[in-house]
């Protein structure tokens, strides 16, 4: 079977529970509506009411499923334990959850919490969010964690001493840093969770037409993005990876692996790996108060 056409087989998620956060454009939106389409019981997770009523409806209209909308800052450590508390006082099961939430920033910003923003987003929040939700995630097994990482983390290292970024600032070093970190997460977890059922991989989705810097007031910005966007792929082309991810059979027992285009790549990581993910595993723990025991206690 070609690349093509295993991205494109329709896997049923009929009685599947999905969370996809940053849901409401680009590339998280194409790939929720995919899943609903596919039978999904959807919760989309955004932090702007507008735009998730808006995504929930146009996704009731192509799919005749309506997903529940699940508001959270991701820039928020307790925004996320808020939204996280609230899923799983609804007693639902979850079965797939794709952190898929991202941004860039131009310059540094910091969050309420005091920490650089784009590391905070990209990364802490995956890890706040996923080891929140794990105890019925683990519960709910067979089950996927899908992380959306990219190809720009080939581009740079984790500096241990300095994860924010307080020395050399710059947007592409700031997210690909962040898009690393979600590497060295992805496989790690896959580690610690191995025999309980639920899989762990990361993906890079390939160039994809969005508005990721559309937050940033510049007008400059704003249209050199969408110049530079405008050959890109559409995001439900893109989303054709994630949709895999979370559905496909022949991926029920894959974990800890980075996949691009549909296929396996090896991601880049430092030789050494574990003298880099348990200490960034450890700075995690004391970012966002969650830790792996503590989940699955």
């Amino acid at each position: 079977m070609s690349t093509t056409s295993h991205l494109d087989a329709l896997h049923r998620l009929d009685g599947r529970t999905c969370l996809v956060t940053g849901a409401t454009n680009g590339h998280g939106r194409a790939l929720a509506e995919a899943l609903a389409m596919r039978g999904a019981d959807l919760v989309i997770l955004g932090r702007n009411p507008r735009l998730c009523d808006e995504t929930a409806r146009a996704i009731e209209s192509a799919s005749g499923r309506r997903p529940t909308i699940l508001l959270s800052d991701l820039a928020s450590k307790a925004d996320i334990d808020r939204a996280a508390a609230e899923f799983l006082a609804s007693g639902r099961p979850l079965h797939v959850l794709v952190n898929n939430a991202g941004m860039v920033n131009r310059t540094r910003e910091v969050t309420i919490d005091g920490v650089e923003k784009v590391f905070a987003v990209n990364y802490l929040a995956y890890f706040q969010l996923t080891l929140r939700l794990l105890p019925r995630i683990v519960e709910s097994a067979p089950a996927r964690i899908v992380n959306v990482s990219s190809d720009t983390h080939r581009i740079t290292s984790m500096d241990l001493g300095d994860l924010e970024l307080t020395r050399g600032f710059s947007w592409l070093k700031s997210y690909g840093r962040s898009k690393l970190a979600i590497v060295y997460f992805t496989r790690e977890l896959a580690r610690r969770l191995a025999g309980t059922g639920v899989t762990v991989n990361a993906l890079d989705p390939g160039p994809v037409a969005s508005n990721i810097g559309a937050h940033d007031p510049s007008p400059v910005v704003q249209f050199l993005g969408k110049l530079v966007m405008a050959p890109f792929p559409s995001a439900a082309r893109a989303a054709r990876t994630a949709i895999h991810l979370a559905s496909a059979p022949e991926v029920a027992n894959v974990t800890g692996a980075y996949y691009k285009f549909g296929v396996a790549r090896e991601p880049r990581v430092a030789k050494d790996e574990g003298a880099v993910a348990k200490p960034l595993w450890e700075a995690s723990v004391r970012y966002t108060g969650v830790d792996l025991g503590e989940a699955r206690s």
